[in-house]
């Protein structure tokens, strides 16, 4: 027989999933329920969820700060190795999870709770995220994942449960239950409802981060990104910490209609989801990140991380940060931004990021041999003739060969 759960620590965003989650622990475990919510950004929502916990006689509630640690110690370290999974989406729900997960384990020692608990789907990524960071980090612990155990297997048979409970269920603009959101630093994602039709358009009322391309201002706006070691360390000659850099970064991409995305992605559970992404700040330093290292960084590194940049966004999107690969990874990846160093002016207009100027005190880009006009003596042009014939050799052996067959 399964031991009892005497106290489970809940990450507990305040949401309909999570307000259902609370009150459905109390009465199916019978246990205390701890509450946790990461502060990564989302803004007022958190006072909210502890009001919430509170009136659900929650006696040990957490609502930690974690907004610096989240943009120093996880964004970062993923935008220093360009990790964009499937090539476009810039993993802003995935790189919470493990920080969430690690706060909720410490957490769960804090108070010498027996189990966690998280809101995620037994459909989506989230549910993998979660719980292989919580056996990463402590491997004897007991998860109780609830949409995979009760038969509140639908939207409507949720609201219907929340509403027997007395549970708050919040409204959109228009007064229905609004998208399936997640809000970090990074992002704000938004699924269900009319994005289950990869046919129909995103209703422009939805996004919160950005205003449309349309409506961006009709003059660009010009922004200077300096880097240290491959990390932005001041904007427009301004140092600030990570999620301040971040923060402002997101006022001027949101202010310009940057970082919007529409995605049918691949979920690790083996479906394909239609996400809309909002990632302004992100958006621009991906950009300008990628322009730095194009002076920086030497010709087979910056290859080689190109070629492990997917894997390692897949990794993250997985749910293993917490792994041995991505620990080995992220520690070639941070060797190769010694010299990432330097500034990089970028022009944001109407949804767009263009780089329009890069400087470095570690620059291998030499004007002297690059140059068109004559170069006086540092590049010889004729030595790429035994250069090419040498790397042509194997061609025109086989060319011989079917020549004379």
């Amino acid at each position: 027989m399964t031991e009892p759960v005497k106290k489970v620590v809940l990450a507990y965003s305040g949401g309909l999933d999570t307000s259902i989650i609370l009150k459905w622990l109390q009465d199916v475990y019978r246990c205390e329920v701890v509450t946790f919510s990461a502060d990564l950004g989302q803004g007022d929502e958190l006072e909210e969820a502890r009001i919430k916990a509170q009136k659900h006689g929650v006696k040990e509630i957490f609502v930690d700060d974690l907004k610096e640690e989240f943009v120093r110690d996880f964004v970062f370290p993923m935008y220093r190795a360009n990790a964009l999974y499937e090539g476009v989406y810039h993993l802003g729900t995935s790189i919470a999870r493990p920080l969430i997960a690690k706060r909720q384990i410490e957490i769960a020692n804090l108070t010498q709770a027996d189990a966690v608990s998280h809101g995620a789907t037994g459909k989506g990524n989230d549910q993998v995220r979660f719980e292989l960071g919580y056996y990463a980090l402590k491997p004897d612990i007991r998860v109780i994942a609830p949409w995979r155990e009760w038969d509140l297997t639908s939207r409507d048979k949720l609201l219907a449960y929340a509403e027997t409970h007395g549970i708050v269920v919040p409204r959109d603009k228009k007064g229905e239950a609004p998208y399936s959101m997640d809000r970090n630093l990074l992002h704000l994602s938004f699924e269900g409802k009319i994005l289950e039709d990869p046919w129909r358009e995103p209703d422009e009322e939805m996004f919160l981060l950005t205003v449309s391309p349309e409506k961006a201002p009709d003059k660009a706006t010009y922004v200077e990104l300096e880097f240290a070691k491959g990390d932005l360390v001041a904007i427009d000659g301004v140092k600030m910490s990570p999620a301040n850099l971040l923060t402002r970064l997101n006022q001027l991409g949101g202010a310009n209609g940057v970082g919007r995305l529409d995605l049918v992605e691949n979920r690790y559970v083996g479906m394909k989801s239609r996400g809309v992404y909002e990632t302004p700040g992100g958006t621009i330093l991906g950009v300008a990140h990628r322009a730095m290292e194009s002076l920086t960084l030497d010709r087979e590194v910056a290859h080689l991380k190109d070629e492990l940049a997917p894997r390692y966004a897949a990794l993250i999107y997985n749910g293993y940060w917490f792994s041995p690969e991505r620990q080995i990874i992220q520690s070639m990846v941070d060797a190769s931004q010694a010299w990432v160093s330097g500034m990089v002016r970028l022009k944001l207009y109407k949804g767009n990021v263009t780089v329009v100027g890069r400087r470095s005190d570690r620059s291998l880009f030499d004007p002297k041999i690059a140059t068109f006009e004559e170069d006086k003596g540092a590049y010889h042009q004729g030595d790429a003739d035994g250069f090419i014939k040498l790397n042509a050799l194997r061609m025109r052996i086989a060319a011989n060969l079917r020549k004379h067959s």
